[in-house]
């Protein structure tokens, strides 16, 4: 039984909606896999349908019974798991501006960002309770705070499994030049600054990356494993948002230690991943010191087969190839797309000689957050590939900055209206702080950098 929101505003605003995507999702792919995570108890899945139905509930509680109003805030202090899922799309659905928290920042540091954004509402998981409980107390705006988890260590705290099971409520249209997010960077210098990313941002990023995974996994049934906190914008955009948005299955692990990330991608015959450079790194650290452990006659054959698997054009020969290293991920691992900081040549071209392919990509939080992939079939591992279909890019002709223009660019920095026109032009080109090549292919090569920017989701 489908339990929708009734819904305010005409189709077409509807069909230029971030949540429409929800509604259209579940009932695709009503059946399938959405969200996993294994706990200790075994595996807890939520099918699309499940998705729906629980963020429904959590949005008419929001707005029913709190009386949680439309453009109010709302943050979320929890590690990745399913039910961040299930807040993001109840926000959604309220009209609620979703705030994302580091869950590695200090109290203070959470109580300067919870004074700039006035949240009424904190969304918190069950190891951060103490922390949400203290901050209540300093930041006046925070009326209410929802355990996320099933059976929460405080009775006096709702949670978003013992809240009334009333579905009804009005689905609070906003344009898509409203706010949706405002993650916080912790830059190099100063206080941390609130990006504001609307629907329009997110809709272009959506746009443009389902162009490039049907290029990247065009077919089969897609299981993802995400390993990357939600409060990043590569995250929230491309491994939750992107990921749903094409029906893939996203799993979650309860920690980043890598025998249990192998389980996990073992257990689930893992398709894809988003992912660092810093974990590339390591999982080539690793992989070799597997080899370590195979036979004398292994050890001795992995060398030669890596030499002259440069001179092997097939993925799928390289796989028979490097048949044990595939074994590890479980035998159905593809690849991954790489941002956050430079991937590293060496460990870029370990992979693609392995027959594991690592699509690298470049954006800031401030670009929400992707501006330029490398997804060509031979392309250049030194490249950050070429913009986004919906992106132009430029450089400064004195100065050799990267500065980058169009639909994903962010509204601004929150509260700070003179920052904002320091990073965006009057023209609307983004300065990005990064110095850059364009060839006249229009790759994006990323040479130096020429200030102190805040670099997030993206190199």
């Amino acid at each position: 039984m489908r339990l929708w929101c009734v819904q305010e505003g005409s189709m077409k605003e509807r069909e230029s909606n971030v949540l429409s995507l929800l509604e259209d999702k579940t009932n695709i792919y009503a059946r399938k896999i959405a969200l996993g995570m294994k706990t200790q108890f075994g595996w807890k899945e939520l099918t699309y349908d499940g998705l729906g139905l629980m963020s429904r509930r959590l949005a008419a509680y929001l707005m029913n019974d709190l009386g949680i109003q439309r453009g109010e805030k709302l943050a979320i202090l929890s590690e990745s798991k399913p039910e961040y899922g299930v807040c993001v799309f109840a926000s959604v659905i309220s009209g609620l501006i979703t705030v994302p928290l580091d869950i590695k920042l200090t109290k203070y540091e959470l109580q300067s960002i919870l004074t700039d954004c006035l949240p009424s509402v904190m969304l918190v998981s069950q190891s951060y309770i103490d922390k949400a409980l203290e901050l209540q107390k300093v930041i006046p705006s925070l009326k209410h705070i929802i355990v996320m988890d099933e059976h929460p260590v405080n009775e006096n705290l709702q949670s978003i499994y013992t809240i009334p099971n009333n579905y009804t409520c009005k689905w609070r249209h906003r344009s898509r030049k409203s706010v949706v997010f405002i993650i916080y960077t912790s830059g190099t210098t100063g206080n941390p600054k609130g990006v504001e990313t609307t629907f329009g941002n997110m809709l272009a990023q959506l746009k443009d990356l389902k162009t490039a995974f049907n290029q990247i996994l065009p077919y089969g049934d897609v299981r993802v494993l995400s390993i990357l906190p939600m409060n990043h914008l590569f995250e929230m955009t491309v491994g939750f948002s992107t990921f749903l948005n094409l029906g893939f299955s996203v799993y979650y692990t309860h920690n980043l230690k890598p025998k249990d990330i192998l389980n996990t991608m073992r257990d689930r015959k893992i398709t894809f991943m988003v992912v660092v450079p810093a974990f590339l790194k390591l999982l080539k650290t690793g992989l070799e010191a597997e080899m370590k452990n195979t036979s004398k006659f292994s050890q001795k054959m992995f060398p030669i087969l890596y030499h002259f698997a440069k001179f092997v054009p097939f993925i799928w020969a390289k796989k028979l190839m490097f048949r044990k290293i595939h074994k590890c991920f479980g035998g159905s691992f593809k690849g991954c797309m790489s941002g956050g900081a430079p991937l590293d040549l060496n460990v870029a071209k370990f992979f693609q000689r392995v027959g594991i392919q690592v699509y690298e990509v470049y954006g800031l939080t401030e670009t929400s957050p992707i501006a330029t992939i490398n997804i060509e079939r031979n392309r250049d591992l030194r490249s950050v590939g070429k913009p986004l279909p919906s992106y132009e890019a430029k450089t400064d002709p004195e100065t050799g900055e990267l500065l980058l223009k169009g639909p994903s660019v962010m509204k601004g920095y929150h509260n700070q209206p003179e920052l904002t026109r320091e990073a965006v032009d009057e023209d609307g080109w983004f300065h990005t702080g990064d110095i850059a090549k364009i060839d006249e292919s229009g790759r994006v090569y990323i040479t130096g950098r020429i200030k102190n920017m805040i670099v997030l989701s993206g190199r």
